[in-house]
């Protein structure tokens, strides 16, 4: 079977086990995601805010039903879910209603929650961008779920793409494609949220990496790194902020590595090191000139419950003194189910064996730690802020892998193994 076909089938074989849930991924965030691109397909606010609290209060009920299915004590009781889609639709209507008659009508979105938070979500056109076609040909319910399959096989096919441009053999490539899939990143990237687009152009970004440091295409990657970082501003700029540091970091380092060693720094390297630096000034300049929230109001916007609360008075001492809490929590949890932890370490030794692009890798999966530190919250569900992380181990195992499958392709066909790089 061609290596296009088995991409193919492994992308059919994860649709397929998607249609085990078709529905209940949604959070309450994804409300305001969905209204969006329903606006953008031409609905007003009510028939927006309809389409999206049937959708929502849907899951809230299948999740329910789910739920007292397996209850031990009260799972031969009446079936909870009609009653919980009547109190779900009730309680979001009479939000909705009050800050409709109160005048909260601008903007793309529903006022689901007070103005000055969902003026966050304006700033991300991206996603519903991605999103409106998918709900304007299928409907909402599919749609959605036709979207998280579709950025989810692309996350596959592009993790596919990377580790072919470090020249892995076919096998390894697919299993990166595959790892993305059953890893977390899977999971997220089903979730009608922003973070299946930040993986797969994130992966994009990475592909143009490799591109450019074999030496297969130096402008198609890095158009495809600056791209990646253009379309990331438009889905959520601090994303593009924290990879184009991230990238210039790692390029800085590599190349002050190979001057110390007597080397040249390599053209690839000072150009995604340049491209990372123009991200971080374009993403800055821009979010002035658009006047997007400040990291002060994200700030406040954590520390208020979403603006539920008062503004708090000393923000940053209180933001500091919640990062210490928050990741001594999060390293004990960690210790306890070291799973995380073991395969970010198998990463770690896998993108040695491509030093170069190793650094961007790592300053990649970094991107997922700043984007926690950005929202100290333990309670977000599934550790999704952090999911870029997990694209350390699905690139990073495969390059760990190949001696294994080289050693053991060699004695069949006679080949050299190739050297690391």
């Amino acid at each position: 079977m061609r290596p296009r076909a088995r991409v193919l089938l492994l992308a059919g074989v994860f649709a397929l086990l998607q249609l085990a849930n078709v529905t209940g991924r949604d959070t309450p965030d994804s409300k305001n995601y969905l209204s969006y691109a329903l606006n953008l397909t031409g609905a007003d606010k009510r028939e927006a805010a309809a389409a999206t609290i049937d959708y929502y209060c849907a899951g809230r009920a299948v999740i329910a039903h789910r739920g007292q299915n397996v209850n031990v004590v009260r799972f031969h009781a009446p079936d909870p879910a009609p009653e919980v889609l009547r109190e779900c639709r009730e309680r979001e209507w009479r939000q909705v209603e009050a800050r409709l008659a109160a005048g909260e009508t601008g903007g793309h979105t529903v006022p689901f929650m007070p103005e000055r938070f969902m003026r966050i979500f304006e700033t991300r056109p991206g996603y519903p961008v991605f999103l409106a076609p998918f709900v304007g040909v299928f409907g909402v319910t599919w749609g959605v779920w036709a979207a998280g399959v579709a950025v989810t096989c692309l996350g596959g096919m592009l993790a596919f793409l990377v580790l072919r441009a470090l020249a892995l053999p076919v096998p390894l490539a697919l299993t990166g494609q595959a790892l993305f899939m059953v890893l977390p990143c899977g999971t997220t990237a089903m979730r009608p949220m922003t973070e299946g687009l930040l993986l797969a152009l994130t992966l994009a970004a990475l592909w143009g990496c490799a591109l450019l440091l074999e030496g297969r295409g130096r402008r198609e990657g890095l158009a495809l790194v600056c791209g990646a970082l253009l379309a990331l501003f438009t889905v959520k700029h601090s994303q593009a902020l924290f990879l184009g540091l991230c990238l210039a970091v790692a390029g800085a380092v590599v190349a002050v590595r190979r001057r110390w060693r007597g080397l040249p720094a390599g053209r690839g390297v000072v150009a995604l090191a340049a491209a990372g630096c123009a991200g971080v000034l374009g993403t800055v300049l821009l979010a002035r000139l658009l006047h997007y929230p400040s990291v002060s109001e994200s700030v406040q916007d954590l520390l208020t419950d979403h603006f539920a609360r008062p503004d708090r008075e000393r923000p940053w001492a209180e933001f500091f003194q919640l990062q210490g809490n928050f990741w001594t929590e999060w390293l004990r949890r960690r210790l306890w189910e070291p799973l995380f932890v073991a395969f970010l370490a198998a990463g770690v030794l896998g993108a040695r064996r491509r030093p170069a692009f190793g650094a961007f890798l790592v300053a990649a999966a970094c991107t997922g730690f700043l984007n926690q530190a950005g929202h100290p919250d333990i309670n977000i569900w599934g550790d999704r802020l952090i999911v870029l992380a997990w694209l350390l181990p699905v690139l990073g195992v495969p390059l760990l892998l190949e001696p294994v499958v080289l050693r053991a392709v060699v004695p069949a066909q006679g080949a050299p193994v190739e050297p690391v790089r």
